[in-house]
């Protein structure tokens, strides 16, 4: 059987969640046609669609028919249809670039402005009309306001309504709009027209807004870059790069790609991916960002990575994809809004027939107000209230280098109540320095650091580095190792010299007798000043111990004091010995549990969870357990594939400060969220109730309706400046 196949557009035009929606439905009920995701923020249509059913050509022409328009992701331009924008040219021949359309094109050159301009210029005429015309010619002036500003609109609405959807936005304010016209109301009716079009307007500016902080991280990259080949250099398209080759990057120019530097010295400011203000020396051999900024002098930089597959690209990404894990809040708001616009509809009709039937009301009054109730039916504000907030949350934290995998993640970092830490290269520098060597007696220093650094050769623990790097310093040659592995929270071991070698944690060497007699005090000694102590011996043959110190890092006491004011319990979770542990959490004030395996730390999480929600922090690697096991997982590491792929969330500056700037940040998008709801609801509600009384009519129920769309989006908008590093 033949498999389904995934398929990928770029779809423009979306302003508000009621758009996502048309086109989700549409475009689901086509043959063959499953697993349909639209995001409205990053403006992507993704299905699955089995061979031999429904052709891309359908699924796009269904798109355009809704009024909006699309293309294959990646494609360079994006076709307009029939009731679509155009270019500025407004020939309506041809592909309009999608660059241009997204960016360039101002409101009054769009189609929904040129409607603005249409009807507002109609509604005026009319008003004219109805102050020197005779009696009659006013209405009639209304009249063709009405139909020619309607008539954009109605053919949106019966695009839909074939397509199986008969209540929409559109096909509410078509019906309102007719009815208003057969009981007399012309000038409303007209005025209604104007203002649902400068509502959508409204809502395209603001959604644009909204996109805004996405499309500026993606902008960051340059478009060009200088290869260098052959002792020459020329100028290429950046997409065009492969691993390998080298680039010129001159002082001032952007970073073109993810790479290593081969040639050359300089300050790196980092801010615009990690958000580092503060520029950083790198030189040969340093990785260097896609986006970042060469402050000094000029540098030949090796590409590592695909165009494509850039930190920065994977950042922009991440917060596009965000979308698709939704938020238990935005989840409840669209099974809420699937029932709401049938019961206002029924609410509509109850209000027409009820009164005139039952009491012997006037029926147009009541049609009337049964009118203004349908343009209270549409759920766009509420629908877009959760969506909006957490894009503008997800890009104010990309630029700071707080990044969190969508709304789900967001809601979950908002209520926790514990953060439990791994120590090493997360509370510390991950940088260790060897500071003492005690070789077993008849074992020479170079003997035991030589069977320490070929154990430790293949490992990327800090620890591990520490002691390679001390042995090279010490002109030490590694001993050839081989089936080397990690033994989880214990050690290392390898084959080292035809036998097997262990560097180990001093409470697991014991147990395989691999202290020398006299040393264990030692270790005591040691541990008491802070340092972390490893075991090198073979079997039953003890060579000796290596300790070695880890800083804690300058923010890490400030960063579980701020936790702590915001009501956060941080804690320590080490495999590290007691007494190490023990240093550290006095430093830095907190509890801490030490020698703890894997499977411990799972344990202990799990017990923190009764009592609230729980956040792990780890390097991302050793920690991948713990990480999956919390409520959110946050990842340390500059842009590296596990912080970005591997947990929940990530830090990108390796700043403990910045943990409790993500859970700030959560926590402002929470509230957000909640004053968009109130603000959604609690107007619907007002002119729900002033309709039903007759005190509001049908302009003020169509201000309310787009109205609260640009409220909230505005309002969403706000996360975008909120500096969540700093305490407030």
């Amino acid at each position: 059987m033949t498999q389904s196949k995934d398929h990928e557009w770029t779809v423009r035009g979306m302003d508000c969640a009621a758009c996502t929606l048309k086109v989700t439905q549409a475009v689901a009920r086509l043959p063959g046609v499953s697993d349909v995701s639209v995001a409205l923020m990053g403006e992507r249509m993704q299905l699955r669609l089995a061979p031999g059913t429904t052709e891309p050509a359908r699924i796009e022409d269904v798109v355009r028919r809704l009024g909006y328009q699309i293309a294959p992701r990646g494609a360079g331009a994006v076709g307009a249809g029939p009731a679509h924008d155009h270019g500025p040219d407004c020939t309506g021949h041809g592909p309009v670039p999608a660059a241009q359309v997204a960016r360039d094109q101002a409101w009054h050159q769009s189609g929904k402005g040129r409607l603005v301009i249409l009807t507002g210029a109609l509604l005026g005429l009319a008003w004219g009309v109805e102050l020197v015309a005779p009696d009659g010619y006013g209405n009639l002036a209304f009249v063709l306001a009405c139909v020619l500003g309607l008539a954009p609109v109605a053919r949106r609405a019966l695009a839909a309504l074939r397509l199986g959807q008969p209540f929409t936005i559109e096909s509410l304010m078509t019906l309102a709009a007719v009815g208003a016209m057969f009981i007399g109301a012309v000038e409303e009716a007209a005025l209604v027209v104007f203002l649902f079009a400068v509502g959508e307007v409204l809502e395209g500016v603001a959604a644009g807004k909204a996109r805004a902080g996405i499309r500026a991280l993606a902008a960051l990259v340059p478009r060009t870059a200088w290869l260098s080949e052959n002792g020459q250099t020329r100028e290429v398209p950046a997409a065009s790069l492969v691993i390998g080759q080298t680039v010129l990057v001159r002082p001032g120019d952007r970073i073109p790609a993810d790479g290593r530097i081969s040639l050359g010295t300089s300050g790196i400011d980092e801010s615009p991916v990690t958000g580092e203000s503060v520029p950083v020396t790198r030189g040969p051999g340093d990785a260097v960002f896609a986006g970042s900024i060469n402050t000094e002098a000029a540098l030949h930089v090796e590409v590592t990575a695909d165009p494509s597959d850039t930190t920065m690209a994977r950042i922009v990404r991440l917060v596009e994809d965000a979308e698709q894990a939704r938020a238990p809040t935005e989840r409840f708001i669209d099974r809420f809004s699937r029932a709401y616009m049938p019961a206002i509809l029924a609410v509509a009709v109850l209000v027409v027939l009820v009164p005139p039937l039952a009491l012997g009301q006037d029926w147009d009054t009541w049609i009337y107000r049964g009118l203004a109730l349908l343009l209270i039916g549409c759920p766009c504000a509420l629908v877009i209230s959760v969506p909006a907030s957490i894009a503008s949350a997800l890009s104010a934290g990309a630029r700071r280098g707080l990044l969190m995998k969508g709304g789900a993640v967001i809601e979950a970092a908002a209520q926790v109540r514990h953060v439990a830490f791994d120590k090493t290269g997360t509370l510390t520098m991950g940088r260790p320095v060897v500071t003492d060597l005690r070789p077993a007696p008849g074992v020479t220093m170079a003997e035991m650091l030589g069977v320490a650094a070929g154990v430790e050769a293949a490992s990327s623990h800090p620890l591990a580095r520490a002691i390679v790097q001390h042995a090279a310093d010490s002109g030490v040659e590694p001993l050839a190792a081989a089936d080397g592995r990690a033994i989880a929270g214990k050690g290392v071991q390898a084959v080292v010299g035809g036998a097997m070698a262990w560097v180990a944690a001093p409470v697991h060497a014991a147990s395989a007798a691999g202290i020398a007699p006299g040393q264990a005090e030692l270790v005591d000694r040691l541990e008491a000043e802070g340092k972390t102590v490893v075991a090198v011996f073979r079997q039953a043959q003890p060579l000796g111990l290596i300790a070695l110190r880890d800083e804690p890092r300058p923010d890490a006491a400030e960063a579980l004091r701020q936790l702590r004011v915001m009501g956060v319990r941080p804690v320590i979770l080490t495999g590290d010995n007691p007494r190490t542990a023990a240093a550290i959490a006095a430093h830095l004030g907190t509890d801490h549990r030490a020698q703890m395996m894997p499977e411990d730390k799972l344990a202990a999480i799990r017990d923190l969870a009764d009592s609230g929600g729980v956040m792990m922090v780890g390097d991302g690697i050793n920690d991948a357990p713990a990480l999956k096991q919390a409520g959110v997982g946050v990842a340390m590491g500059s842009g590296t594939d596990v912080a970005l792929e591997t947990a929940d969330a990530a830090v990108l500056r390796n700043r403990v400060a910045d943990v409790p700037a993500l859970i700030r940040l959560a926590r402002f998008t929470m509230r957000n969220i909640h004053q968009n709801v109130a603000i959604a609801l609690g107007l619907k509600a007002v002119f729900l109730v002033t309709s039903v009384l007759g005190l509001t009519g049908l302009w003020i129920a169509i201000l309310a309706d787009t109205g609260a769309t640009v409220l909230v989006t505005l309002n969403a908008l706000r996360l975008l400046q909120r500096d969540p590093t700093r305490e407030s």
